[in-house]
């Protein structure tokens, strides 16, 4: 269950249910069990965190969420903004696509992006896929940036020259262009040095004042203390849901 003391919309967004990851070893003839017995629901205005070991299987679930992965059990219902239920672990891949071009994105430790691309390109590239306008999408790729905080001055430059923190804020500003409803964070402060990591978790707070919800993998146990509304540890592949206050440091460890 979710906890009584944290902000909650009357449907949520997610509700995932029973989830079960299995990876199979072919040339070791063995299967490891991810995880197994995830359960868990995600509102807006509210930032759920994985936390357990690493290894534990904190960013497959992430990525059976968001259908990188097939998941082997259990079910991921996501209601969408037409106020469909769709359940991810079954829906066909075109339904899945679409979702992920709008509602659902993700945001992992390293941005990928086309060498020679500007910012700007990079971030409005999700609003072009989508047939916006190429100014329009511009603009508000633009919007974006500014949101995240990265100074006008590299709006025009190719993120292959950016330092770390700069490559993260265009990695989180291309995920938040389209408004998602669900927001996905993998590790998204693992790479980066105190300073810029300070900057991130601070635009991360930001974003739960907007109707969106946040599932995020930490590996810093303080940004768990400070962001998180609730967690989610999994631990020997089982999985418990608590406040986040109740958390102790070493289950926080990545």
């Amino acid at each position: 269950m979710m906890p009584t003391d944290v902000y909650q919309d009357p449907e949520p967004v997610l509700e995932v249910r029973s989830l079960a990851k299995r990876f199979t070893l072919h040339e070791r003839q063995r299967t490891i069990q991810a995880f197994e017995g995830l359960s868990f629901t995600a509102h807006t205005h509210h930032l759920a965190a994985m936390v357990g070991a690493s290894g534990s299987g904190k960013s497959s679930a992430l990525k059976c969420i968001y259908r990188t992965y097939v998941s082997d059990q259990g079910a991921i219902l996501y209601r969408a903004h037409d106020g469909r239920t769709v359940d991810l672990t079954t829906a066909d891949e075109q339904t899945v696509l679409d979702l992920r071009k709008g509602e659902i994105r993700f945001v992992s430790q390293f941005l990928k992006s086309l060498p020679r691309k500007t910012a700007l390109q990079v971030v409005a590239r999700p609003l072009v896929e989508q047939g916006i306008e190429y100014e329009q999408a511009m603009q508000h790729a633009r919007e974006a940036l500014e949101r995240v905080n990265l100074p006008a001055r590299l709006h025009e430059l190719p993120p292959s020259t950016f330092s770390g923190g700069e490559r993260q804020l265009v990695n989180l500003a291309r995920a938040l262009v389209v408004r998602p409803r669900l927001l996905l964070l993998d590790e998204p402060t693992a790479s980066l040095d105190p300073r810029s990591t300070d900057r991130m978790v601070e635009i991360i707070r930001s974003l739960k004042q907007e109707p969106i919800a946040i599932l995020a993998v930490f590996h810093n146990p303080q940004i768990v203390q400070s962001l998180a509304d609730s967690t989610i540890e999994i631990a020997g592949g089982i999985t418990w849901d608590h406040a986040a206050k109740a958390v102790s440091e070493q289950a926080a460890l990545d």
